[in-house]
């Protein structure tokens, strides 16, 4: 768990927990998948973001990207942090389709996410899934209070889009080093 405090950005691949009253967890979705999870009773709460439903096991920021491996990390970070699974709630957002040459990826993660949380007996309380425009989403973990923002300006996107892929090149790069120094034994 991360005590973060102000506004820190969540990435693919990454999973955010806080129990500060004064973090704001924020991301940019086109057909990506944030659950904005809490438990209002521990005030702690957490964000996720994901790129596709399935995934491979490790917990990496690889395997992060996938999400039964973001789901699975979201909801025992909060417990670890003091949540209850009984009292879990949450609200998603994402899935659109942005970028139509990714065919189907929005339609399939809001399928996996909606199926995933009823399997899962977890409240999801409110959604904004699909369509067609991205979406900036602000939530504050310790109230369950989340906001969206429906992208329209592309210049906008492109500034944003281009500071978030910066941010994604960093993380990949230092995963590559981690992945290129580790030694697997027979």
């Amino acid at each position: 768990m991360r005590h973060i405090e102000g506004a820190t950005t969540v990435i693919q691949g990454e999973v955010v927990i806080s129990d500060n009253p004064s973090s704001v967890l924020v991301t940019l979705l086109g057909s990506c998948i944030s659950v904005c999870m809490f438990d209002l009773g521990a005030q702690v709460g957490g964000m996720n973001h994901f790129l596709l439903p399935g995934g491979g096991g490790g917990h990496d920021s690889m395997a992060l990207r996938f999400g039964v491996n973001s789901m699975e990390m979201l909801i025992n970070g909060i417990l670890k942090a003091g949540g209850s699974r009984n009292r879990l709630a949450c609200k998603v957002f994402g899935g659109a389709a942005v970028v139509p040459s990714l065919g189907r990826v929005g339609h399939e993660n809001c399928s996996f996410v909606k199926k995933y949380l009823a399997d899962e007996g977890i409240d999801c309380v409110s959604h904004s899934l699909g369509g067609v425009l991205a979406r900036r989403v602000r939530f504050w973990p310790t109230t369950g209070r989340a906001q969206q923002s429906l992208v329209q300006d592309t210049q906008a996107i492109g500034r944003q889009e281009e500071a978030y892929n910066k941010r994604e090149t960093e993380a990949g790069h230092k995963w590559a080093k981690k992945a290129i120094s580790e030694v697997e034994l027979f």
